[in-house]
């Protein structure tokens, strides 16, 4: 019989614990970083904000850089916790495996699809 607790306990998953748990916190603050970035941008910009202002702001190579850095650190923020709610709540494999790779596929789209928005492709 395996002896589950004290200095002996059999540690079973898949590990991902520490890891995810630093991740979603070191994204979580280069999103608000950048979230600051951007809101001094546009309280600092003199007079009306329109799409020539909003153009403005991300028109430098730099800022579609690090905007583009922030969207990837959100999907991955977004997959740690899709991939955990799915680990934790759907049971049947086969239906957990399949939202995963739905998840990924949407993801993955996103990206591309913030690529598409920030270099006009």
């Amino acid at each position: 019989m395996a002896v589950n607790y004290g200095s002996k306990r059999v540690v079973v998953g898949a590990h991902y614990g520490l890891r995810d748990w630093l991740a979603q916190r070191v994204t979580a603050v280069l999103m608000a970083l950048f979230t600051l970035l951007l809101l001094a941008q546009v309280l600092f910009t003199a007079g009306p904000i329109g799409y020539d202002k909003w153009a403005g702001i991300f028109a430098s190579q730099w800022m579609k850089v690090l905007t583009f850095s922030v969207i990837l650190a959100m999907l991955y923020h977004v997959w740690v916790g899709v991939r955990d709610i799915w680990m934790d709540y759907v049971k049947p494999v086969s239906i957990r495996l399949s939202l995963q790779v739905v998840s990924i596929v949407w993801l993955v789209g996103c990206a591309g699809w913030a690529i598409q928005v920030l270099w006009r492709l």
